[in-house]
């Protein structure tokens, strides 16, 4: 376990800089965003009110009263978060790669370390679990900061108060990246956990195998999703959907659990019996 435990710091410690400018400029672009989307709210709304002379009924009327939402729904707000998603993403990939084409093919280093092989496609995959974690964790704790900003900007009677949970439920990107129920935590994340180690398993088909590899990635992740759709897919096709939500979520569950045992097994096989040293 303290092996696993170093691998995992040391995938952290490698992408620590990219992470932390990350980090840096979600924090900057959200809070300018609410800081330029407040002020470009009043100040239309008072020379709407008090320059053109219309209602204020008129002008919320039209416009309605500002909220977090109006931020929320800017590029200043979705841009940085768009920006992690897509670094993550290219992570998932780099964090291989990288072993093979760095300095020093530093990915035979790795495999002639004396803990089990499975133990750093686990680091990798932990890692970036941890990631994902770390940024929402950032969002959970700049709603509020950001929340406080826009009140001390927006007089009362131009906006509209809203808790993060309210933030939250009534805007279904952050639902997804923060999940109200244990439901949707499982099915966000498994899901996307379940991505990461078939996107790992595929990787490894190509390292191994190279061209034919490709081949061989791609079948896998093509029959991985089959797999994990499959109940969906026959009901579909059968035009027949004798499954209650709750049991498709079940079997979904099942069917996950078992993609994600399979990629793990592969892995394992391929990183001890077809990569080597």
């Amino acid at each position: 376990m303290n092996r696993f435990l170093k691998l995992v710091n040391f995938e952290l410690g490698r992408f620590m800089k990219i992470y932390l400018a990350l980090i840096g400029i979600t924090i900057i672009s959200q809070i300018a965003g609410v800081i330029i989307k407040s002020n470009s709210y009043v100040e239309r709304a008072n020379e709407a009110i008090y320059e053109d002379l219309i209602p204020k009924e008129d002008f919320f009327a039209t416009e309605g009263l500002m909220s977090m939402l109006h931020v929320l729904r800017s590029v200043w707000f979705m841009g940085p978060i768009a920006l992690c998603i897509a670094a993550l993403i290219f992570y998932v990939f780099f964090i291989w790669y990288r072993d093979w084409f760095g300095k020093n093919t530093f990915i035979y280093r790795l495999l002639m370390l004396p803990t089990a092989r499975i133990q750093i496609f686990l680091s990798k995959a932990v890692s970036i679990l941890l990631m994902v974690f770390g940024l929402v964790a950032i969002q959970l704790i700049l709603l509020p900061i950001e929340s406080v900003i826009l009140k001390w900007i927006v007089p009362l009677d131009y906006r509209i108060d809203m808790t993060v949970g309210e933030i939250i439920q009534n805007f279904r990107e952050l639902q997804m990246l923060i999940p109200s129920t244990f439901i949707e935590f499982v099915l966000y994340y498994g899901a996307g956990m379940m991505a990461v180690f078939i996107i790992f398993t595929a990787i490894l088909f190509e390292r191994s195998f190279r061209l034919k590899g490709i081949l061989f990635g791609a079948i896998f992740v093509g029959l991985a999703v089959l797999v994990f759709f499959s109940p969906i897919l026959i009901m579909e096709i059968m035009q027949t959907y004798y499954l209650y939500p709750i049991e498709i979520f079940i079997l979904e569950i099942i069917l996950g659990l078992v993609v994600i045992g399979a990629s793990i097994w592969t892995s394992h096989f391929l990183l001890k019996k077809k990569i080597t040293v």
